[in-house]
C-alpha cells in the first residue's frame, strides 16, 4: 500500500505490476490538496454508514403477533427478489410512482449508467476493499450492477439494492481512504489501469454526496409508541375504536385497541396494521367531529399490564395525519340516497351498485352496497375517496360490476335500474376522477399490502389499470384474491421496500421449494464446537484428532494455560527449562480435563437439542444456540404464515 502518485494523501494498492488509484486524478479528487469540505467531513465522520445501518433496522418497537418477523431476521428470511427478477425478466415500478417512500425525492438523480463504488466481493484480501460498478438495469430499489473493466461480459453481474449502505458515491473511498481494487477475475484484462478508468469515469455521473443522509432524515417517522388515535373496527366496519400506537415500521403503524384484552402471556388479543396515511386512521376526536359511530371503551379490560399501555405517550395531534382534499360543496354535494359504484370493503377485487346512506361533516359519508341494508355493513369515504365512483365506471372501463341479489349482468343498466328504484345518480363532478400519468402499466412488480390481512406484505403485479385504479394481483394466488387500490395508496412500495426498512416479505406461494431431505454433514475439524463433538467420529484420522485435542486442551480451556511451561516450547527462552516426565503430564492433564468438561450426558448432546444446555458448557468460544436479534424482534415465533383459500370476512378487513 503506497501513497497517492498525486500526493493527496489518498492510498491506493499495487500489485503484479499495476496500480489502482484511489482518487484516480488529482483533478477529480475531493481533497485536491485542500482542506476537506463540510460535505466531504459529514462523510468522513466516523462509522457513518454503519449509524445509518441502525438508525434503518431500529425502527420497529414492541413484539410483534402471528410470527411477523422484522429487522435483520425479516431481511434474511424474506423473499429474494434477485432472483425472481434475474430468471423471469420482470419490469418492476420505478420509484418515482411512490410518493411516500423513502428516497422519491431523489430518486431523479438514478438512471441507468450512473457510476458507483461497491464492494469488491471477488478480491481476495483480508479487507474490505471496493471497485467501481456501472447501474445495468433499475427495478424499483434493486440496481442491477457491473463491475468496471466486464465491459460486454454480463456473467458477473449482481443486483444490489441502492436504499441500502453498501453503494457510495464516486470519490467516497478517497475520501475515507478505502481502497479500489478490480475483480480478481479481471484485474488481468486491463494493463493500465488508471487510463482505463479515466477514460470511463470523465463526464460520468455518481449518486449526490448527500443521497443516504437525506435518505435517513426520510425514514424519520412522527409517530410514537404510545400515542392514542382513531381507527376503524376490524370487527364492525361502520364504526371506528381508539388504539394505541404499538410498533412503527417504515412507516406503518401496529395499533393495539385499548379494550381488545390481552392473552395468557400478556399479548393483546387484537390489532390492527395500516400505513399512517391511511384514510383509515384519525385523530383523537375525528369521530365525534364529523359524527361517525365510535365504539366506547370497555373499562372492565385492563390493559395496564401490556408494556404499550404502561408507556402512553400522548394523544395524536391532527397535523400527524394526511390532510384529504378540499371538497368545494356549491353548486351541490352527496345527498342520501344518491346511487355511485364502490369498491366492496370486504371483498376488494369487486365493484358494487352502492347507495350514499348518510352525508357527514367534513366532506364524508357513508355508503352502503345494495342488498345489504343492516348498518353493520356501512363503510365511511371521503368525497374524495378513489373507493367511490360515478355511475358508468365500470362499464367504461370494461370492469363487471357486482350487482344486488335478482338482477342479471346481461339485462342490467343504469337508467332502467334508477327507474325502479325511484334513485338519482351522484353527479360524476363530485368524485375525484382526476387520471395524471402515474407510471404503472400492467405487469410490473411491486410489493404491496394485503388489506384484507393488512399485516402482511406480498409479492404483486399490476394486472391492469383503470383510471386512478390499479387492479393489483399477488403472485402465486387465484385472481379471486385480486384488489383495487389507488395509484397513491400507501399500502403499495416498489421492489426492496421491505428490505430497506426490515419488514418481512411474503413470497409468491408457487416460489416455495419442495421440502428435500438434507445429506448427513460432514464433520467440520474447525469452528467452535467442543471437542466430544470430534471424539464421536472415530473414523477420523489419529493424527488429526490429536492435532484438534491439543488445540483443544491450550487454546479453549482457559485454565490449562499454566500448565504450557510445562511442555517443550520453540522459544529460544525456554530452551534451558527442564522437560518434566511424560507420566506426570499425562496424569496433570488428565485431572485438569476431568474438572472442565461437562457431564457424560451434556457431552451426547448438541447445542440446538436441548435450550437447557449453555454455551458456556461447551467452552468459552462455543456458538451460542441461541442467535441475536433486533430488540425489538426478541420473542417473536417463526412466521407460519399461509393464507387460507376460504372466503374472507368481514373481521378480515
Amino acid at each position: 500500500v503506497k501513497n497517492c502518485l498525486f500526493k493527496c494523501g489518498v492510498k491506493y494498492i499495487q500489485t503484479d505490476g499495476f496500480s489502482v488509484v484511489g482518487c484516480i486524478d488529482c483533478a477529480t479528487c475531493p481533497l485536491q490538496g485542500k482542506p476537506p469540505t463540510k460535505k466531504a467531513k459529514v462523510l468522513h465522520k466516523a462509522a457513518w454508514s454503519s449509524k445509518i445501518g441502525t438508525f434503518l433496522y431500529s425502527q420497529g418497537v414492541g413484539q410483534l403477533l402471528n410470527g411477523t418477523m422484522t429487522g435483520q431476521d425479516a431481511v434474511a428470511t424474506g423473499f429474494d427478489w434477485d432472483t425472481y427478477l434475474t430468471e423471469n425478466g420482470f419490469d418492476a415500478a420505478p420509484v418515482t410512482c411512490f410518493r411516500h417512500v423513502p428516497l422519491y425525492s431523489q430518486w431523479d438523480d438514478v438512471t441507468v449508467g450512473l457510476k458507483v463504488e461497491v464492494l469488491d466481493s471477488d478480491a481476495v484480501l483480508p479487507s474490505k476493499v471496493y471497485w467501481i460498478a456501472s447501474i445495468i438495469c433499475l427495478a424499483g430499489y434493486k440496481a442491477l450492477l457491473r463491475y468496471e473493466g466486464f465491459e460486454d461480459d454480463s456473467s458477473h453481474d449482481f443486483w444490489c439494492n441502492l436504499g441500502t449502505v453498501d453503494i457510495h458515491p464516486i470519490g467516497w473511498c478517497a475520501v475515507n481512504g478505502k481502497l479500489l481494487v478490480p475483480p480478481q477475475s479481471v484485474h488481468q484484462r486491463i494493463k493500465n489501469w488508471k487510463k482505463y478508468l479515466m477514460n470511463r469515469l470523465v463526464g460520468a455521473h455518481t449518486l449526490p454526496v448527500d443521497f443516504y443522509i437525506k435518505m435517513a432524515e426520510s425514514m424519520k417517522y412522527p409517530f410514537r409508541q404510545g400515542m392514542h388515535v382513531e381507527v376503524v373496527d376490524r370487527t364492525l366496519v361502520s364504526r371506528t375504536r381508539t388504539a394505541v400506537v404499538d410498533t412503527v415500521i417504515g412507516g406503518r403503524l401496529r395499533l393495539l385497541y385499548e379494550d381488545a384484552g390481552l392473552e395468557a402471556g400478556g399479548e393483546a388479543l387484537s390489532d390492527f396494521w395500516c400505513h399512517m396515511w391511511s384514510p383509515l386512521l384519525h385523530p383523537v376526536g375525528w369521530s365525534c367531529k364529523v359524527g361517525h359511530v365510535i365504539k366506547s371503551s370497555d373499562k372492565r379490560v385492563d390493559m395496564s399490564s401490556h408494556p404499550t399501555f404502561r408507556k402512553i405517550y400522548c394523544d395524536s395531534v391532527p397535523h400527524l395525519f394526511k390532510k384529504v382534499r378540499t371538497v368545494y360543496m356549491e353548486g351541490g354535494f352527496f345527498q342520501e340516497g344518491m346511487k355511485l359504484e364502490a369498491i366492496d370493503p370486504l371483498n376488494l377485487g369487486n365493484i358494487c351498485v352502492a347507495t350514499v346512506r348518510k352525508v357527514l361533516l367534513d366532506g364524508y359519508l357513508m355508503v352502503g352496497l345494495d342488498g345489504v341494508e343492516t348498518e353493520d355493513g356501512w363503510f365511511c369515504y371521503h368525497a374524495s375517496s378513489h373507493a367511490i365512483l360515478p355511475v358508468g365506471f365500470c362499464e367504461k372501463n370494461q370492469i363487471p360490476l357486482t350487482l344486488p341479489a335478482g338482477y342479471d349482468r346481461v339485462t342490467f343498466t343504469w337508467p332502467k335500474y334508477l327507474e325502479e328504484t325511484g334513485a338519482i345518480a351522484a353527479p360524476a363532478r363530485l368524485f375525484n376522477t382526476d387520471c395524471p400519468g402515474h407510471g404503472f402499466a400492467p405487469g410490473m412488480k411491486l410489493e404491496a399490502v394485503d388489506l384484507m390481512e393488512p399485516r402482511l406484505v406480498c409479492v404483486a403485479t399490476v394486472r391492469r389499470c383503470a383510471g386512478r385504479l390499479l387492479l393489483l394481483h399477488f403472485d402465486g394466488w387465484e385472481p379471486e384474491f385480486d384488489q383495487w387500490v389507488d395509484y397513491q395508496s400507501p399500502d403499495i412500495y416498489p421492489v426492496g421496500w421491505c428490505e430497506i426498512t426490515g419488514y418481512q416479505l411474503q413470497p409468491p406461494i408457487a416460489s416455495e421449494p419442495a421440502p428435500r431431505e438434507e445429506a448427513p454433514k460432514k464433520p467440520k475439524l474447525l469452528g467452535k464446537k467442543s471437542m466430544f463433538d470430534y471424539l464421536q467420529h472415530r473414523t477420523l484420522p489419529l493424527a488429526l484428532l490429536l492435532a484438534e485435542f491439543l488445540k483443544f486442551i491450550f487454546v479453549r480451556i482457559p485454565i490449562l494455560r499454566f500448565i504450557r511451561p510445562l511442555l517443550p516450547a520453540s522459544h529460544p527462552r525456554h530452551h534451558s527449562h527442564a522437560i518434566p516426565e511424560k507420566k506426570m503430564v499425562k496424569k496433570k492433564l488428565a485431572n485438569l480435563i476431568s474438572k472442565n468438561l461437562p457431564p457424560p450426558r451434556a457431552r451426547q448432546r448438541s447445542p440446538g437439542s436441548d435450550p437447557s444446555l449453555k454455551a458456556e458448557e461447551l467452552g468459552d468460544d462455543s456458538e451460542s444456540p441461541f442467535p441475536a436479534t433486533p430488540f425489538f424482534c426478541q420473542g417473536l415465533d417463526a412466521p407460519s404464515y399461509r393464507r387460507s383459500s376460504t372466503k374472507t370476512t368481514s373481521q378480515d378487513s
